[in-house]
């Protein structure tokens, strides 16, 4: 298993963050749209985690990086 960044996986990563932090803009305008009071704590969780959580999936997602068992 090669663990080397190489630029499918680099922009994979990048691709996956920027879905995660578009899924946590829209957390956070759902919750201020429900009049929920958002603080900056929060905001930074609700982009961050989503962002994060999106460029592992992103990274584990990439062609190439399969698990199977050839016999």
């Amino acid at each position: 298993m090669s663990s080397s960044l190489t630029p499918a996986r680099i922009s994979a990563a990048f691709v996956g963050a920027l879905v995660g932090a578009a899924a946590g803009i829209l957390l956070v305008t759902v919750a201020g749209t429900f009049s929920i009071t958002v603080s900056g704590v929060f905001a930074g969780l609700a982009l961050g985690v989503p962002a994060l959580a999106g460029a592992v999936v992103g990274v584990a997602m990439t062609p190439g990086n399969t698990r199977s068992n050839s016999r």
